[in-house]
């Protein structure tokens, strides 16, 4: 689970990356509102954590900016008692929730639990791209009247690769998602993955290809 965190005070940023990572979580923290931005809208990441007083942009800004380019990953707003308003503005820009400083870490954690499963109720359960179609409930790949039964691995990497159509995704994001920050699996682990799927997708006899752009990542491509 792979989360931005843009918080402007040192000390409180590197209190929450500590306590993030310690669960698991792959952190990357950013200390100004254009930083966020241009993170959020360059990357992928399954929630982000947005202070809303940080310099050279807010982030109720940021969260306008990211909600009109369609990035509808779930946001959690860190805001002052006093930001009643910013508040009020953040949730009716898009925000999925909002925590008010002085905060205990059990409750922030609680609330970046809730806006990850929140994401996951909503999801299709079955991904479609191309001639193939990827059901997330048996883990199974479909094409046509053929289909292959998929192990967790080859699965996460494919749902990738299908929720991200067109975008490329570097092994270390595969990495980071898939097998944790702080694994020491080899990162050749992605390549031999990618070739099983591609080995699956091959046996129901898809269009649909991996390609591999040298020294950046793999995308999804048909045809």
């Amino acid at each position: 689970m792979r989360i931005l965190l843009a918080e402007d005070e040192v000390e409180m940023s590197n209190a929450l990356v500590t306590i993030l990572k310690h669960n698991n979580y792959s952190v990357d923290a950013v200390y100004d509102g254009q930083d966020a931005y241009d993170y959020l809208s360059s990357e992928l990441y399954d929630a982000a954590i947005l202070d809303i007083m940080m310099p050279k942009m807010d982030g109720v800004t940021v969260l306008k900016k990211i909600r009109k380019e369609g990035i509808n990953l779930p946001v959690l707003l860190l805001t002052a008692k006093s930001e009643i308003d910013d508040r009020v503005e953040g949730l009716d820009a898009g925000a999925d929730d909002y925590l008010t400083k002085p905060f205990a870490m059990k409750e922030l954690l609680a609330r970046v639990r809730a806006l990850t499963r929140r994401t996951g109720d909503v999801t299709d359960n079955v991904l479609k791209f191309g001639d193939i179609e990827l059901d997330r409930g048996t883990f199974s790949l479909k094409c046509g009247d053929k289909s292959e039964n998929l192990s967790g691995k080859e699965f996460q990497m494919l749902e990738m690769l299908l929720t991200n159509p067109g975008q490329v995704i570097s092994a270390d994001l595969f990495m980071d998602k898939i097998w944790g920050y702080d694994t020491e699996t080899d990162q050749s682990v992605v390549w031999v993955y990618l070739s099983y799927v591609r080995k699956k997708l091959t046996a129901v006899g898809s269009k649909v290809s991996i390609k591999a752009t040298r020294g950046v990542g793999y995308s999804v491509v048909e045809g």
